[in-house]
C-alpha cells in the first residue's frame, strides 16, 4: 500500500556527543556539556602559579613594609633633630630620648668606618631586594621588608646627613635605655626582621623563603 496521506516525513536528530562513562553517582545531561574549566584542569595548577600567595605577589609586601619602616624612621629622626638638639626627654623607667650622631655601625658596636659601612649597606639592600623576589610566605616577606627598610633608613642618613661628602654622614640615634647602646627605628626593623628570618631558617620552614 502507498504512504498514508498527511504523515510527516521522518526527521533524523543529530547525536549528542558525550563521554563514554557517566560520572560516579549520576548520569549525563545531553544539554549540559562539561565545564571547560574542568576539562582544562585550571584549578589543579601549582599554588605558586595561580594563588595570591605567590612569590611575585609577596615582593610587593616586602616593598610595602620596607617603605613603611623608612617613612617612620625618617619622621622620627626629623623629630629627634628638632626636639632633642638641646636636651633629653625622660620617658619611662630608664628609657629616654637622647640625640646621638653615630658614625659607626648599628647600636654603635663599631665606632667610625662609615666609608666602609655605606658601600656594604648598598650591597645588603640589593641582596635583600633580590631575596624579596623569592619570599614565599607573608611572614618571610614581612621579615625581609623590616630588614630592608631598616637598611635603607640608615643608608639615607649616611648618604644625605653629611657636610664631608656623599656617604660620609652620621646615623641619627635617639632611643636610649642608658644600659644599652642608643638606637633608632631603622635598627629595630633590622633586629626584629633578622630574628624572624633566623626563626624561619632554624625551623626549616618551607613557606618562608625559597632557595
Amino acid at each position: 500500500m502507498g504512504a498514508s496521506v498527511g504523515a510527516e516525513p521522518a526527521v533524523s536528530r543529530p547525536a549528542v556527543a558525550h563521554d563514554a562513562d557517566p560520572p560516579p553517582g549520576g548520569s549525563y545531561d545531553p544539554f549540559d556539556p562539561p565545564d571547560v574549566a574542568d576539562e582544562l584542569d585550571l584549578f589543579d595548577q601549582p599554588a605558586n602559579v595561580v594563588s595570591a600567595g605567590s612569590p611575585a605577589r609577596h615582593l610587593w609586601l616586602v616593598i610595602g613594609v620596607a617603605t613603611a619602616v623608612v617613612l617612620l624612621d625618617q619622621l622620627t629622626k626629623w623629630w629627634a633633630l628638632n626636639a632633642l638638639s638641646t636636651h633629653t626627654v625622660a620617658v619611662i623607667w630608664t628609657l629616654q630620648f637622647n640625640l646621638v650622631r653615630n658614625a659607626g655601625t648599628a647600636f654603635s658596636i663599631i665606632k667610625g668606618g662609615g666609608q666602609f659601612i655605606a658601600p656594604l649597606a648598598v650591597v645588603v639592600v640589593v641582596w635583600l631586594l633580590w631575596k624579596g623576589r623569592r619570599a614565599s610566605s607573608r611572614l618571610g616577606a614581612v621579615a625581609l621588608g623590616l630588614v630592608l627598610g631598616g637598611a635603607i633608613g640608615n643608608l639615607i642618613d649616611r648618604a644625605l646627613r653629611s657636610d664631608a661628602g656623599f656617604m660620609q654622614g652620621r646615623v641619627i640615634d635617639f632611643i636610649d635605655f642608658r644600659w644599652w647602646p642608643v638606637f633608632n627605628v631603622a635598627d629595630m626593623g633590622v633586629v626584629v626582621g633578622g630574628i624572624v628570618l633566623a626563626i624561619i631558617y632554624a625551623f626549616g620552614s618551607d613557606d618562608g623563603l625559597q632557595s
